[in-house]
């Protein structure tokens, strides 16, 4: 079938936390349908089967698997998922967000000069222009602070510099999503787990926070995904270098948002501030317009985010269940 499918879709970061879900919209799409997924890493995934190694940063292995795969699209996921993880990581950050996208975007150039590349960015690479408090869309200035926010950027930005030698690719800056397997890392995750924890018996009956006051645009994972697929499904009617916001356009407090989850909670639960954590927001509001990718893309948010908190709140229970 992968010889003759009308669409062949290279996937990189398939192993990460948005790739499974990814590559199942993506071999969910119409027609024939040959999906590639890559990690750091090789091997036989739950949900997705075999995952084949590919290190984004080595030029001469990137350019191989181009080769031998001769793909349609590219949906490129790979990177380190979290701010903490890139800021502490400064070289391998820049290494992976900016040299790994060079090196899919020339490999695609020398070797499939057809394949549509579609980068997967962030919504942050906004940066300090959210604390103007405007909805962002995709006019608005990039203006990156942190190692995440500037290494992503620049991957973001060389593709668009590559568009005049003929790169094919499309654009999405996705804002915050979560859902069932996101990692502590990520606020909504941390929650949930310390309560899950809470009602296990496993930490005393109180939620350590930082900042509660900040505002942010919320997405579930399955529908970010629905987005990117679509991306591919319709990556022949775009213009070059097009580029989606992919938001909620909702913002939400992240009071709020506890308060939701608590109330989910099976046991009483205390909020505490954990000094630690307690560092003042200098963005108060980060909220994302996608009203370009709902003309063009015909995409819209899908799942209710209570029903998103739930998904949540159940996986970490089964998490510390399963030790």
């Amino acid at each position: 079938m992968s010889a003759q499918a009308d669409l062949r879709i290279l996937v990189t970061g398939a192993a990460g936390f948005v790739g499974p879900y990814a590559v199942e919209a993506l071999r969910r799409l119409p027609g024939r349908v040959a999906v590639f997924p890559t990690a750091l890493k090789a091997s036989d995934h739950p949900r997705i089967g075999a995952v084949a190694a590919l290190d984004v940063a080595d030029q001469s292995a990137v350019a191989a698997m181009i080769g031998d795969v001769a793909p349609t699209h590219v949906v490129h996921l790979a990177g380190l998922a979290a701010t903490a993880a890139a800021n502490a990581q400064e070289a391998l950050a820049w290494q992976i967000h900016l040299f790994g996208t060079l090196n899919l975007a020339h490999a695609l150039l020398d070797r499939a000069p057809g394949c549509v590349l579609v980068n997967v960015g962030t919504g942050q690479v906004y940066g300090a222009t959210a604390r103007t408090g405007r909805v962002l869309d995709e006019t608005a200035l990039l203006a990156p602070s942190s190692v995440y926010e500037v290494t992503k950027a620049a991957g973001d930005l060389a593709i668009g510099a590559l568009l005049g030698r003929g790169l094919r690719s499309i654009r999405l800056r996705p804002f915050n999503h979560t859902g069932r397997g996101q990692t502590g890392d990520f606020a909504i995750p941390n929650f949930a787990l310390q309560i899950a924890r809470i009602e296990a018996g496993l930490q005393p009956p109180v939620v350590r926070v930082g900042n509660l006051d900040a505002e942010r645009d919320f997405l579930d994972v399955r529908d970010v995904a629905t987005a990117y697929a679509l991306a591919v499904a319709k990556s022949d009617e775009l213009g070059p270098g097009t580029i989606f916001n992919v938001a909620s356009g909702v913002p939400r407090r992240m009071r709020d948002v506890l308060d939701q989850l608590l109330a989910l909670s099976a046991v009483p639960i205390a909020v505490e501030p954990d000094p630690a954590r307690m560092r003042p927001s200098e963005t108060p509001r980060y909220v994302g317009d996608a009203a370009l990718a709902q003309r063009v893309l015909r995409w819209m948010p899908q799942i209710r985010f209570e029903t998103t908190l739930a998904d949540v709140l159940d996986d970490c229970r089964a998490r510390v269940r399963a030790g």
